[in-house]
């Protein structure tokens, strides 16, 4: 299998993680809508929604949930965008949800949104560690 994501989970590939546990891993995207855009992906394979075992449902939404307030925590964000596709406009056929912070007049419109890639490497590595500190944090009060 030929997988971007499978690649990443497998550390493969370089990816800019924010997040992992036992079924999952979130990291950074490389063109995200605004800095502190995650991915969450399950580290097996499951191609969509559908897909997902169900006893895995539960565990991987509450980190999604978890992503979503370290997010907003981290970027000092006004709320989140928590979206995920099957199929159509799934550029990665690897299920994976998207975790964007919000602020109002933002600029997003509708779905037409315009990607960027981080200014540099050392933008990358700050919003990474503010997002796993944002975690550290929920977690030690949970």
């Amino acid at each position: 299998m030929n997988c971007l994501f499978c690649g990443i989970v497998n550390g493969e590939v370089n990816g800019s993680v924010v997040f992992e546990d036992d079924i999952s891993l979130a990291f950074l995207d490389h063109r995200p809508l605004f800095p502190g855009h995650c991915l969450l992906v399950p580290r097996k394979h499951f191609e969509t929604l559908g897909d997902l075992p169900a006893n895995l449902i539960g565990p991987f939404f509450k980190n999604v949930q978890l992503l979503s307030r370290a997010v907003e925590i981290a970027l000092a964000a006004e709320g989140s965008f928590v979206a995920l596709n099957n199929r159509v406009s799934q550029s990665v056929p690897h299920l994976h949800v998207h975790i964007v912070p919000r602020r109002r007049k933002d600029g997003l419109k509708g779905f037409f949104w315009p990607r960027n890639k981080y200014k540099d490497e050392a933008e990358i590595v700050t919003v990474q560690k503010s997002i796993r500190l944002a975690i550290a944090n929920i977690q030690k009060t949970l």
